[in-house]
Order: C-alpha cells, then sequence, then structure tokens
C-alpha cells in the first residue's frame, strides 16, 4: 500500500506519518519546504498545486491541512475541494483529518457541538469551516472519502496509549464522561483506517479510550 500524507509538516501529520512508518507502510512526505517528517519519500509542492498525475501512484491520500487565521480558515473547504477534484474518478482513497465541531449531540441530529454554550468561541470559525468543509465533502460521490474527526480536547502533546473508541456521527464520551483524544492516539485510528478501508464515505470519530 502506498500512501501519501499531504501537509506532512503539521502537528497531526508529522505523527500521522511517524506511525505510519513504524508500522511499515510505505509513506511519502508532501510538504512545501524541507521534510520534517519520518517519510523517506518526499514530494515538495504546496497542496494547491498538487496535479492528478501526482496522486496517481498512491492507494491512500491524507489530508493532514490546518488552518488558524482568519484569512486562511476558509482554505479548508478550498484546499479540501482541490483534493477532490484531482482524486476525482480514481480508486485512491481520501482520508480527511477533520474537525470535531460538526459532531451531532443528539440523535436527530440537529444540535451541533459547536452550537453548545461550553465550546469555546475562539475556535467556533474554524469548527463553522470545518462544518462547511465536511458538508461539500458529502455532495462528493466520484471521492472515496473517509472523514475522521477527533474527540472534543484534542491534545497536540497528550500522551499515546495506544487505545481509543470508534464513534460515527455524534459525540462519544469515553468511560470517565470525557471527549479527548491525543494527537498520537488520533494517529493510530487513521493508520487503523488507511489500511481497513472499512468506512467509505462516511464521517467516523474517534475518542481516548
Amino acid at each position: 500500500m502506498k500512501t501519501a500524507v499531504v501537509c506532512a509538516n503539521g502537528k497531526a501529520g508529522k505523527l500521522i506519518v511517524k506511525e505510519a512508518v513504524e508500522r511499515g507502510l510505505d509513506v511519502t512526505a508532501i510538504v512545501r519546504g524541507e521534510n520534517q517528517s519520518a517519510a523517506q519519500k518526499v514530494i515538495r509542492k504546496d497542496l494547491f498545486d498538487l496535479t492528478a498525475e501526482d496522486l496517481e501512484q498512491f492507494d491512500v491520500v491524507v489530508d493532514a491541512f490546518g488552518a488558524w487565521t482568519k484569512e486562511t480558515i476558509p482554505q479548508h473547504c478550498t484546499s479540501l475541494k482541490h483534493l477532490c477534484d484531482i482524486l476525482s474518478g480514481t480508486e485512491t482513497r481520501l482520508l480527511v483529518v477533520g474537525g470535531a465541531g460538526s459532531l451531532y449531540l443528539n440523535p436527530e441530529h440537529t444540535s451541533y457541538l459547536m452550537d453548545g454554550a461550553d465550546f469555546p468561541e475562539a475556535f467556533k470559525p474554524l469548527a463553522a469551516s470545518q462544518a462547511k468543509s465536511l458538508e461539500e465533502l458529502r455532495e462528493r460521490k466520484d471521492v472515496r472519502w473517509t472523514y475522521i474527526s477527533p474527540a472534543g480536547d484534542f491534545q497536540a502533546e497528550g500522551e499515546r496509549t495506544g487505545a481509543y473508541i470508534l464513534g460515527g456521527e455524534e459525540l462519544t464520551l469515553n468511560e470517565k464522561g470525557e471527549s479527548v483524544i491525543s494527537y498520537a492516539d488520533y494517529a493510530i485510528a487513521v493508520v487503523d483506517e488507511m489500511t481497513s478501508g472499512n468506512h467509505i464515505q462516511e464521517r467516523i470519530s474517534v475518542v481516548r479510550k
């Protein structure tokens, strides 16, 4: 299996690459500058400059794009659209590092986590942009995508416990009533999905066990 991780120099991207490499997978890092990940194979190119030819060799492409400023947050939609367009009609699977704000709080799927009173105001623009990108992704019947939402508390420096609970569209809590996961445990879930391909055109979510 040949895998590419787009934005492999980011915090999530690096740990996904590391997890995949340690499992013996064939991993290529796609980065704009110097490769800082564990991948030995590298494509140095901006995400928006990638072409269908760049990605045709891969079985799985992981989109680990992240944007945090007011000016760049809308790129969650435009970057994902670009990747979908160049993967359209191919057998290559697209795994998207998503957000938690769009997880539902009720079985009727009418209430979002990001709309809750406890959701941090500072993260609402990011959550809204990621939710929009997910809704647009759901319309792409021409792409073999999987959207992977982390828990509400997504900890960049959290420990790697090696265990997680797989959820779906709704916010899932662990036995302690927590919605939390480290980037390292999230990376395990991404690589598990990478190797299994069990959730084509679905959104899944993960929380620490």
